[in-house]
């Protein structure tokens, strides 16, 4: 009897060792899969973060800009941004009534942030455009509205777009564009 109960148990080890060879297969698989695609998704909120701060250097570029030359900002004239602007259109802001601006400007973020190495490049890729418009008065009008408080404060408001894209590149089509608004009063 020992010996018919050896002879059935023949071969087991084999399929045995297969079954486990692909369920181990089927686990590493699976966890290179799961890894992959945690890395791509924090790949892509890294890029996202990335381009809102590009949006919000804009925004700190033209404060700057407009402390430096008061006199040239209340002094421009309102031009067509949707001829002008390369992505960040009028459109993606649902306060600004008629497409009307004072354009300032477009920069890579490399052009802003001092870096060296592998951080210069991949600042690099990332751009911000943004204009400055009188902010709307009560009716949604661009217009230069002045407090009511009868003094001669302007208030502006910056539109800025941040892009994942270096600032040649970018485009209207763009994988990722981020806009931002922030509203100013210039102090006359």
């Amino acid at each position: 009897m020992k010996n018919k109960f050896k002879n059935s148990e023949k071969g087991f080890a084999l399929p045995l060792a297969l079954l486990l060879l692909v369920v181990m297969t089927i686990m590493g698989l699976t966890l290179v899969t799961i890894t992959s695609n945690e890395h791509n998704a924090n790949n892509e909120k890294d890029s996202n973060q990335q381009v809102f701060y590009a949006a919000e250097s804009g925004i700190s570029v033209a404060k700057k800009y407009m402390v430096d030359n008061t006199s040239i900002i209340t002094g421009s004239s309102q031009t067509n941004l949707d001829g002008d602007l390369k992505f960040c259109k009028a459109s993606f802001f649902p306060n600004l009534r008629n497409s009307t601006g004072i354009i300032l400007g477009r920069k890579s973020l490399n052009e802003v942030i001092t870096a060296s190495g592998a951080e210069a490049t991949r600042l690099s890729k990332f751009s911000f455009e943004y204009f400055i418009a009188y902010s709307p008065d009560v009716n949604g009008n661009n217009s230069s509205a002045k407090k009511k408080s009868g003094t001669n404060n302007t208030l502006y408001t910056i539109y800025s777009c941040g892009c994942n894209e270096s600032k040649d590149k970018c485009s209207a089509q763009s994988n990722i564009i981020v806009p931002l608004e922030a509203v100013v009063t210039l102090i006359n």
